[in-house]
């Protein structure tokens, strides 16, 4: 087994942190190297014509839209800046930033990054409650064209 590549969907939540620390881990394990993805779902209404990237377009943005995705960017930085604080001390570590769906994000970058396998966390969650929230982790399993490495968040934790 070769796994030099380890991406990571990371987002604010102890989840995903508890994940981050398995796929450090991981990467050491394999002295491989990290890729961090952070996926942005904007947080706007827009009309008009739909960008793929931002789902619309910079003529369809005003003013509070555009101060909207940038408060997204700079907690989209923080949130990569305290994972890599807290676990990514003595580790090469490539950050992406997508935007939209987060599970296609995830999958997404682990294509431009040429990933090895896919870390993502999960709240385990089953029956009703799954199925009314859907499930990142299930997708990118369903997904993905790696292994996917799903941790959950023991129960104490929660």
């Amino acid at each position: 087994m070769n796994i030099k590549k380890v991406l990571i969907g990371i987002d604010s939540s102890k989840i995903a942190e508890h994940a981050a620390e398995y796929g450090f881990e991981l990467a050491r394990v394999f002295k491989g190297h990290v890729g961090l993805v952070h996926v942005i779902e904007p947080a706007m209404p827009l009309t008009g014509n739909v960008d793929p990237m931002l789902g619309g377009t910079m003529q369809d943005m005003g003013a509070t839209d555009l101060e909207l995705l940038d408060i997204q960017s700079h907690a989209s930085k923080k949130t990569v800046d305290n994972i890599v604080e807290k676990f990514g001390k003595d580790i090469s570590i490539t950050h992406f930033t997508e935007f939209g769906d987060t599970a296609d994000g995830i999958i997404e970058a682990s294509k431009e990054f040429n990933a090895d396998v896919i870390v993502v966390g999960t709240h385990s969650r089953s029956g009703l409650d799954r199925l009314l929230m859907g499930s990142v982790a299930e997708h990118v399993v369903r997904h993905a064209t790696v292994p996917v490495f799903v941790v959950p968040l023991p129960h104490h934790n929660e």
